[in-house]
């Protein structure tokens, strides 16, 4: 959504141009949390530490991208989907079994961690939030693509919302784009959350690295078209 707006919209400044992207994307997220916690194993006691602590650290990022460029991220970004994106493939096995390999208290740790590095992250800048979020729920813990994927929304809710109040805050959301948006996200998040809990975790293995593949190109796209 924020190249389609870089495009269609060129007079949005960038902090807008991001609100409003966090102003639609907190709908697709809370959908895809309601339908992951009817249908999926959540462990709440690990991603509800971890969701306050994106919420903190979101927020402190949102803050910061109105102060500065972010632009200098780009390189380091899709230097790290790359590397995500490679391993996922050639590591076959990777979150094809839901196996937690640590104590439910590590769980936690990695969670809060996670949440304060990637809430931060994706307040600041945000692209590929939600697969990084899966690599490490899935490389560090031990968990399914299906159960990584879930709990990812959860943090990805929790780090939308502190953005959003930030961006509407200082009044970087244009609603006029961001509500008529927000009702087809929250559609395909509807959607998608209901079909990877049908098709399992190898689906959403697939579906992972052609996401992660599209943010790779999207990103060296706006890097090096300048």
């Amino acid at each position: 959504m924020i190249p389609a707006l870089l495009i269609l919209r060129p007079d949005l400044d960038l902090a807008t141009v991001l609100g409003t992207n966090k102003g639609a994307a907190v709908w697709g997220t809370l959908t895809a949390t309601v339908q992951y916690s009817r249908m999926v194993g959540i462990p709440w006691r690990v991603m509800l530490p971890a969701a306050v602590t994106g919420f903190i650290f979101s927020g402190l990022g949102a803050f910061a991208v109105t102060k500065v460029d972010n632009d200098f991220l780009r390189p380091f970004i899709i230097v790290l989907l790359v590397g995500v994106a490679i391993y996922t493939f050639f590591k076959k096995d990777f979150g094809s079994l839901h196996a937690p390999s640590v104590s439910e208290n590590k769980q936690r740790l990695v969670g809060i961690l996670a949440g304060a590095t990637l809430g931060f992250y994706d307040g600041f800048f945000g692209p590929g939030t939600g697969s990084f979020l899966i690599f490490i729920f899935i490389g560090l813990i031990g968990f399914g693509f299906l159960a990584a994927s879930a709990s990812a929304k959860i943090i990805n809710f929790a780090t939308n919302v502190s953005a959003v109040l930030l961006f509407a805050f200082t009044g970087h959301i244009a609603y006029a784009l961001a509500l008529p948006m927000a009702l087809c996200v929250a559609a395909g998040a509807f959607l998608g959350s209901r079909t990877a809990v049908l098709r399992g975790s190898s689906f959403v293995r697939v579906l992972f690295l052609v996401v992660v593949t599209g943010v790779i190109l999207r990103l060296s796209y706006d890097t090096f078209s300048r």
